[in-house]
């Protein structure tokens, strides 16, 4: 059977899932109840960028977050944007469900867009580029070099760059050339000199020729000046200088910078695993030639070279931003790697809980009692120590590991190689269609695969993006399952700048439903019931309804009634409106939103009894947390899921319940209850999805959650 899966397939299957819910009578008028998708997800990126404007950061903290701004706004166009650019050209006519068009959707996109990316431009160009000077680390333009400086640079260029550049011209026989994605170039005419006059016109006036220089990405953006360790010049600015020795004989204009994002998603056509794993090889030969839907150039560029390029792209005005500085501002990141820790945040060291003696087997230590991770705080080396202490022990007979983004240099597939060497039974589950992460995974797949590691891609239609590793070992007369679950990838460099859970157990009911769900992963079972775990998208969004349903009735008994959530996004229609008729029957719900958040908190009669907050500070939130009191009988998961359309019906996602009763006051009563105090990074949403920082009120103490559990947390864990 073959399936194929389009952005507006999944689109049209989100608006049937709204269309097919049914909503009390108070709750009519949809339009109203929710907020725009992808204003909302604007909105969170304008949080990132107010921590960059936000002057008590240390000063490469906030270059840092203009260069999180600026990559967040390259998967926006990659990937939102795109989506609403071909259901334009599908002539999609079905409405958003707050109510908007695609058209509507991108104009007001683009609206919110501009004065934030004015407002990043100017933080970099007037407080953090011109700070960093002050502190002795300087981005010099090009013009304000000495002599000696320029001749030592202009020799760069001759050995290192001129070498590798290759200008590209346009005439009719030389067409528009191709422009590589998110790629930097220079453009500018070039013309013949009058004595040479070869490039006339009919009038026999001078031909002007547009001709684009890509800036090579083999030679640092950043451009030592005169060997100097923090004087830079950009490169771009180090070609433009030398243009001319590019066109000899001819006249160079001057060059301005110019960018292009394009559609960047892969459309997932799926087979056999064979077939699935060249396929995806495939698309992603195929994905560095997508739809052009964004063009940024220089605010120096002239408005005939400006429409040239937009006609050029096929694209059209609306997709034109105009930059006042300089561009792929990731790029600055080099200035980041300097060892200048006064200009960074407090250097902090992850802690390995005193219950995890290192001088003992983690097994012996799991066996005893469940154990919680809370990361970064908590050391992942615990995580890997744990699967290459399980490819070493001579009584582990079997791992099996589901890897979603795991990274170029992660210990943990080596040590999966290393266990079937030793003639363990090892699978691996890798998610090929993980986005950005493609071609990772597809390295270690075949890697995997040649080392004797079964290696399986999943079931047809659905990524799987849980976070789970079972672990087989023969204890005397008996086989006991040990089970790790996480919020968080298997990725050891991301789970350092992450926030994130990791529950590790020997639940007979968790290990057997791990082994039920490898299973189902693996083969061709079709496991629909769970003892514990809770499984998307078997039963994730049924019992995530029943569980605030619940907390309705109870609220309705007078009994007590409270929901807290911790997620990344809040994006499923059928969960919102849920919750508006929990807050309706008087369930005090509060909810800690990352990001995108369709729901409007504090609406009079809908969801006065909701409050949602979202976090943005030194790490990013990626935790996933469930609290129902329950009528106080209180129970608290954790687990991969967002409450989106895609985690509860396009992917396989677990959450697991916490049932050490001391893990789930732990999860409450301090991680909840830090990120709902926090004063510091918190911001709370208003009714019309925009967002107000938190003031300490009138002798209250500042409080940072993060920072927090830096100072405090890396021995509760084990304390609990």
């Amino acid at each position: 059977m073959m399936m194929v899966i389009s952005k507006n397939s999944m689109l049209e299957e989100e608006r049937s899932a709204t269309r097919q819910v049914a909503l009390p009578p108070t709750l009519r008028g949809s339009k109203e109840l929710l907020l725009n998708r992808e204003l909302s997800l604007l909105e969170f990126f304008r949080r990132v960028l107010e921590e960059a404007l936000d002057e008590t950061q240390p000063l490469l903290e906030r270059l840092k977050f203009l260069s999180i701004f600026s990559s967040n706004l390259d998967e926006f166009f990659m990937i939102r944007v795109s989506a609403l650019k071909e259901q334009l050209t599908g002539e999609v006519t079905e409405l958003s469900p707050d109510g908007m068009t695609p058209a509507e959707q991108l104009t007001e996109c683009r609206e919110r867009l501009l004065p934030m990316i004015d407002e990043q431009m100017r933080c970099l160009r007037e407080q953090v580029l011109p700070q960093l000077k002050e502190h002795g680390i300087v981005l010099a333009s090009y013009d304000t070099l000495s002599e000696g400086e320029r001749r030592a640079l202009n020799n760069y260029f001759m050995e290192h760059v001129f070498p590798v550049l290759t200008p590209l011209a346009v005439d009719p026989s030389h067409p528009f050339p191709y422009i590589s994605n998110r790629s930097l170039n220079l453009g500018l005419a070039v013309e013949a000199l009058p004595e040479h006059g070869i490039t006339r016109s009919l009038t026999g006036r001078l031909e002007s020729r547009f001709v684009r220089i890509k800036v090579p990405p083999v030679v640092p953006r950043l451009v030592p000046v005169n060997g100097a360790k923090s004087k830079f010049v950009l490169l771009e600015e180090l070609i433009a200088a030398n243009a001319s020795a590019l066109f000899p004989r001819m006249r160079a204009g001057r060059c301005h910078t110019f960018r292009v994002t394009r559609d960047d998603d892969i459309e997932i056509r799926e087979d056999e695993a064979d077939d699935l794993l060249r396929m995806i090889e495939e698309q992603l030969r195929r994905r560095r030639f997508g739809t052009p839907v964004r063009l940024e150039v220089s605010d120096t560029m002239p408005d005939e070279m400006v429409s040239y390029l937009t006609e050029s792209l096929g694209l059209t005005p609306a997709d034109v931003y105009v930059i006042n500085g300089p561009l792929n501002v990731p790029d600055l990141m080099t200035l980041y790697e300097m060892r200048r820790p006064e200009l960074k945040d407090r250097p902090f060291r992850p802690k390995v809980p005193k219950l995890l003696d290192q001088r003992k087997s983690v097994f012996e230590t799991i066996k005893r009692q469940d154990v919680l991770l809370h990361h970064p705080y908590s050391s992942y080396k615990i995580v890997t120590d744990f699967i290459s202490e399980a490819a070493r022990d001579p009584d582990v007979l079997a791992i099996k590991i589901c890897l979603y983004r795991t990274g170029p240099d992660s210990p943990i597939p080596p040590a999966l190689i290393e266990a079937s060497a030793r003639g363990k039974q090892v699978t691996a589950l890798i998610e090929l269609k993980a986005r950005f992460d493609e071609e990772n995974n597809i390295e270690w797949a075949k890697r995997l695969e040649e080392a004797g590691v079964h290696v399986v891609y999943g079931v047809m239609g659905l990524k799987t993006h849980c976070k789970l590793t079972l672990v087989v070992r023969r204890e005397g007369e008996v086989l006991r399952r040990y089970v790790h679950i996480a919020t968080g990838n298997y990725n050891p460099t991301t789970s350092c700048t992450y926030t994130d859970l990791g529950l590790f157990t020997t639940d007979e009911r968790i290990g057997a439903d791990a082994t039920d769900l490898f299973n189902f992963l693996t083969g061709y079972s079709r496991q629909n019931e769970y003892r514990q775990l809770v499984v998307a998208p078997v039963n994730l969004r049924e019992r995530m309804l029943e569980l605030i349903k619940r907390e309705t009735e109870h609220a309705r008994a007078g009994r007590p009634a409270h929901i807290i959530v911790k997620i990344n996004r809040l994006a499923d229609t059928q969960i919102v409106r849920a919750l508006y008729e929990a807050s309706q029957a008087g369930v005090s719900i509060d909810l800690i939103v990352r990001s995108i958040c369709m729901l409007r908190p504090g609406v009079q009669g809908l969801s006065e009894n909701i409050n949602v907050r979202s976090i943005v500070g030194r790490f990013l939130e990626h935790s996933r947390i469930f609290y129902f009191a329950n009528g106080g009988n209180e129970e608290v998961f954790i687990g991969s899921a967002d409450w989106m359309h895609r985690n509860l019906n396009r992917r396989v996602e677990v959450v697991t319940p916490i049932n050490d009763p001391g893990l789930a006051r732990y999860l409450k009563d301090v991680v909840l209850a830090a990120y709902l105090r926090d004063n510091v990074k918190a911001r709370v949403m208003l009714a019309d999805g925009t967002y107000k920082r938190i003031q300490p009120a009138q002798g209250e103490q500042r409080f940072d959650s993060q920072w927090s559990f830096v100072e405090h947390q890396g021995e509760k864990e084990s304390e609990v």
